[in-house]
């Protein structure tokens, strides 16, 4: 488990390898419950929403949330090109994920498939 997160931040801008099911779905789930437990813990501490600004404080806490908002997003979008690398498909199907409902419930199943032994990207550790 912090193998594969310790493994999502160093690879955050690599494309051209693959992620196993392992290394995809754990630094997901993790960063599911961070978020929810630094956003609630993050509005006691301000006494608001993170995202309403009414002070100058509020504003570093804003900026500073957007900034690992960003990188965040970054190391997941990256690493969904790797888990589709894995199951041999381009990282072009990451754009199936803007058709509503259907797009993300594809996706969600391509992120689920096996992965292949061969594939045209570098392997990573099998699962």
């Amino acid at each position: 488990m912090f193998t594969s997160y310790r493994e999502f931040w160093q690879n955050i801008l690599t494309w051209n390898k693959t992620a196993t099911r392992r290394q995809y779905w754990w630094p997901v789930i993790i960063n599911y419950f961070l978020g929810i437990i630094l956003t609630a813990l993050l509005q006691v501490i301000l006494g608001h929403p993170w995202s309403e600004i009414y002070t100058w404080t509020d504003l570093g806490a804003n900026t500073a949330g957007n900034v690992i908002l960003l990188l965040v997003w970054i190391a997941t979008f990256t690493l969904k090109a790797r888990r589709l690398h894995d199951t041999d498909r381009s990282a072009g199907w990451i754009l199936i994920e803007l058709i509503p409902i259907i797009g993300t419930i594809w996706f969600f199943i391509l992120t689920l498939m096996p992965s292949r032994p061969s594939t045209r990207w570098p392997q990573n550790q099998a699962e």
